[in-house]
């Protein structure tokens, strides 16, 4: 039960994060990805603050047992392959198209708007589509 309290009171931080940053906003978000346009370069200040906090506890916690489970799980994957590859750049293409990645898409259902619900639908759309044909990657 702690387990989940923690999980759920981290998920509330890091919703409030975002929306405070603007990262649920897609038109600050386009703002940021187009440097060749009228480029709103604020977002870069909140990512540098998320890698260097990122950095620091990640090297300092993974060290440590954690506090409401048995074991870190880490990705164990070294290699770059086709999956990452494409993975990556239909993550980068969807992102820059719509404004939105995964995080600040869950935080946007609590506006309401039809956008969001789109959003989040064609996402698990996409996951559902890619355990269909995961087979055909390998």
């Amino acid at each position: 039960m702690m387990q989940l309290g923690i999980s759920f009171i981290s998920g509330i931080i890091f919703a409030l994060g975002l929306v405070i940053s603007g990262m649920t906003n897609p038109d600050k978000v386009i703002g940021f990805l187009d440097i060749t346009g009228n480029w709103d370069y604020s977002l870069m200040f909140v990512m540098i603050g998320a890698i260097s906090v990122t950095f620091v506890m990640f090297k300092v916690l993974t060290k440590k047992k954690p506090y409401c489970g048995e074991e870190h799980f880490l990705p164990t994957k070294k290699e770059v392959d086709k999956k990452i590859i494409i993975g990556s750049a239909l993550f980068g293409i969807g992102w820059g198209m719509t404004g939105v990645c995964p995080g600040p898409g869950f935080v946007n259902l609590a506006t309401n708007e039809s956008a969001a619900f789109l959003f989040i639908i064609s996402l698990l759309v996409g996951m559902i589509l890619f355990k269909f044909t995961e087979s055909h990657w390998s």
